[in-house]
Parts: C-alpha cells; structure tokens; sequence
C-alpha cells in the first residue's frame, strides 16, 4: 500500500511563498523581479526575509517600470536563467503589454527555436477586496488570444504548487494569475515534496449529471459551494476547474458536456470577448448536436471597471446565490 506523502495545511498565499522559496532553494537559476520584492517582501508578504536568505541578485527590488520588469526578465530568460517577474496587481501590467506579447510570446518563433524564454510572470488579479478600478481587475482575456504565451489560474494551495512549479521550468513564458480574493481565504493541503501538474489539464470538482458548469480561480469555489446547495435539492451539477486557461483542457469540457448535455461558464472577467465565448465557441464548432439548452455565460459585466462602493462591487462580482439560481434554471430549462 502507498504511502501518502507529508503534507501541510496552507492557505493560497502560503502556498506561493512556499513554492517560490523551494523554487530558489533548488534552481540557482531562479530568480525573482519586481517592485518590492525585496526590502518589503511584497505588498502581500510572499517574499519576506527572501533577500535576506538568496542576497540582492536573486530577489531584485525594481523601479516602478513595469515594461523594465518583463523586458529585463525576457533578457534573462533567453540567457538561460529562469525569472519570475512579479506585477505587483494585475492592474498595472499594461505598460508592460508590449514586452509581454511583442517580445516574450514570440521569441520561440521569431527565431525559428534557437531561443526560448522560460520566465513566469506572476500577478494578483480579481474583485472581492474593495480594491476599486486600479486593484481589482482581471486580465486573462487580454491576453488569451495570443499564441506562445501560457495562461494559468490556479484556484487551490495544491494547484498553485503544482502548477508553479510546471511554470518555472516551461521553456515558454507562463504568465500565473492569482485571485487575491482566495490568497487568505482558501486553505487546502499540500505535499511537502516536489510535484508538477500538467498545463492544459482541467480538475473535476464535483461530478453530476444534468449540468456543466466550467470556472477557475474564485468562481471555482463558489461554483462548487452553489453545486453542492442544488445537490440537496435533487439536481446534479458537474463542476469543472480549468486550473489552465491556455492551454485549455478542451476534451474534459466536451466528455462533460456529452454526458450533461448543459453548459454554463462562469468567470468574473467581463462578458463579452471573454473565455466565456471562446468556449461557446469551441462547444458549438465540436458537439453543438450535444447541447439540450442554450449555453449560458455568467460573468462580469461590460462595464470599465469594478466600483469601490460596497454595492458597486456586490453588483460586479458573482454571488454564489446567484450562482445557484441560475444553474438551477439550467437543470429544470
């Protein structure tokens, strides 16, 4: 009989630290950029007492230059070290837009593979914590439609284990999104030793029979909290985490949907143009004749950006009652 590993209990935050920490112990080839990373340890405390333990050139404290920030991490990537730039909100990742898609995406083609570039770019994104236009956004969807670039949204302490660890050694730029709503909130065991999981490669949360509902990163939690509610009721509710945006783990949404026949998406970034409608997309392109009812999206809404008043926030972001009426619709449509 197997042995299970030692494992410890870690919330979301607890479990990037950790992961960042083993990642510097093992690689001399890691190393960590952003604006206060190192003297702060971080707005969120992920890197504190790092630069004390690695020194100066291992934990970079930068300018508030968030284009420097992924072009220099480009510039080691390519050079054979393995950086992992930190923004320090997913808000201010547009200056570096350029360096990212222009430069990052595209160095394995431009080059015909004489280059890689294995950095990873980690971000907190997401509502929840009265962060207002500057603090709360999600950003998945900006850069979902370019090609050679990974996107990740790991929901769990375990997945983001995981997960980073896969990120830190690809050969091609990952950028790690982080739900700053789940850093404190979620708690989870994690395995002491060293594991990966696969990109691309979705984890079902709740099987059923009668709906699938598709998510990622907080919604996960909440769509699985509201599945559980309907459970009660008699109504049978398949839960899907992407943990991988892209790669997408197209054949575990389609095996789903063939058994429930239902599909509703839910993600906090706004509706239209988001992950949302390229898995509608994909559904109807590849088992349209699967589907008994209309595929539903529940998302943010179109609006610029997330309120800093109480009520303006509650309206953006997805409630899991909410959540539960609608799939509840779904099952009984």
């Amino acid at each position: 009989m197997a042995i299970a590993a030692p494992s410890k209990v870690m919330t979301n935050v607890e479990a990037v630290r950790a992961t960042l920490y083993d990642a510097l112990k093992r690689d001399d080839r890691v190393l960590i950029l952003g604006e206060d990373v190192g003297n702060r340890g971080n707005v969120f405390l992920i890197t504190k007492g790092f630069i004390e333990e690695f020194g100066a050139e291992r934990v970079i404290d930068t300018p508030i230059a968030e284009a420097s920030i992924v072009g220099v991490a480009v510039g080691m990537a390519m050079e054979g070290l393995r950086p992992i730039a930190e923004i320090q909100f997913a808000d201010f990742i547009y200056p570096a837009f350029n360096q990212i898609v222009g430069e990052a995406a595209k160095i394995r083609y431009r080059s015909n593979g004489e280059y890689t570039c294995p950095m990873v770019i980690r971000t907190p994104y997401g509502g929840g914590v009265r962060g207002a236009l500057s603090h709360s956004i999600s950003v998945e969807a900006l850069f979902y439609h370019v090609p050679g670039l990974k996107i990740v949204a790991p929901s769990t302490p375990r997945d983001i284990k995981g997960l980073l660890n896969t990120a830190i050694e690809d050969p091609d730029p990952v950028m790690f999104l982080e739900h700053k709503r789940t850093y404190r909130l979620i708690k989870d065991e994690v395995p002491d030793e060293y594991f990966t999981i696969p990109l691309g490669k979705a984890n079902v949360l709740k099987e059923g029979s009668a709906l699938t509902v598709v998510s990622y990163g907080l919604n996960a939690h909440q769509a699985l909290e509201a599945a559980q509610r309907l459970e009660g009721e008699g109504l049978s509710v398949e839960v899907i985490d992407l943990r991988s945006i892209r790669p997408m783990d197209r054949k575990a949404i389609l095996d789903s949907l063939r058994k429930t026949h239902k599909l509703l998406v839910i993600h906090e970034d706004n509706k239209f143009g988001g992950i949302g409608a390229e898995i509608s997309a994909m559904v109807a392109e590849e088992a349209l004749f699967e589907l008994d009812a209309p595929i539903r999206r529940l998302c943010g809404p179109d609006v610029p950006a997330m309120g800093y008043a109480l009520p303006l926030e509650e309206e953006f972001m997805i409630s899991t009652d909410r959540m539960a009426e609608v799939m509840r619709e779904m099952v009984k449509y």
